[in-house]
């Protein structure tokens, strides 16, 4: 069974302060026992929140990274930097990174060689915009994001890597993709991964859904079998919001 993962995006918010009480709250929630959890603040508090969740089981990420190891790259973060602030993870191909910044998908898949080189876990994000729902090419965008943004990637890396699902018209605007729409997709990228790959590798990597994930239809969204957790944004905001999508997301005992 895939552990269920919980990924916090803080996006550009919160000061020190409030960055260090959210995550010094996180580190103390007891589904951590049962759900890996992810917090990923701005950059410039990294190292007060890995401090923050030190000898708890609260992984930190980053939101993105540059492929260089060092050099001439004004205002760029290198993988060794971001070990150095005890980052394990790394967000890359956000739809704020492909849609507002411009990214490409060639850029990103720098990135995610350099983060597997790093020995960090990339989180790669793929999803449409609503325009390109609408027109029903939600899979043709999604593949050619997918082969892309993993071109070149084998199989033993490719194992190490979390793929987060985010349909760009949910993202922040309080509309969800149905549980039924964020399976159907979930389990067409498990299908391309089987496709490239093999079924025990698309059988062993996690699927995350991203876009307006919140308390009251996380449980829904959780217990679709090829969603494997959440890459919240809003929500991860709130300790309160946060914990009770860590809690929604643990694995229930039988009944």
């Amino acid at each position: 069974m895939r552990r269920p993962l919980i990924a916090g995006n803080w996006k550009m918010n919160l000061n020190r302060s409030d960055a260090v009480a959210l995550a010094t709250s996180l580190a103390g929630v007891k589904a951590t026992d049962d759900v890996d959890v992810l917090v990923c603040p701005s950059n410039v508090y990294l190292d007060a929140v890995s401090s923050a969740v030190s000898g708890s089981k609260v992984a930190v990420g980053a939101q993105d990274v540059y492929f260089e190891p060092n050099g001439a790259f004004t205002g760029e973060t290198s993988t060794d930097m971001l070990s150095d602030v005890g980052c394990s993870y790394v967000i890359l191909g956000h739809s704020e990174r492909r849609n507002v910044i411009g990214e490409p998908d060639e850029l990103i898949n720098k990135k995610i060689k350099a983060v597997l080189a790093a020995g960090l876990t990339p989180v790669l994000c793929v999803g449409e915009l609503l325009e390109e729902r609408e027109a029903g090419r939600t899979m043709e965008v999604v593949t050619s994001q997918f082969e892309g943004s993993l071109a070149s990637i084998g199989e033993a890396d490719v194992r190490k890597t979390v793929i987060a699902y985010e349909p760009v018209w949910a993202i922040g605007t309080g509309k969800t993709a149905s549980p039924e729409q964020a399976q159907e997709v979930h389990a067409d990228l498990r299908k391309l991964l089987a496709e490239r790959y093999n079924q025990d590798t698309a059988d062993s990597v996690r699927i995350l859904y991203g876009g307006s994930v919140k308390p009251d239809n996380a449980a829904m969204l959780m217990s679709q079998p090829d969603i494997d957790g959440a890459l919240v944004g809003g929500a991860s905001l709130k300790p309160d919001s946060f914990a009770a999508i860590i809690d929604a997301s643990a694995p229930k005992p039988a009944t």
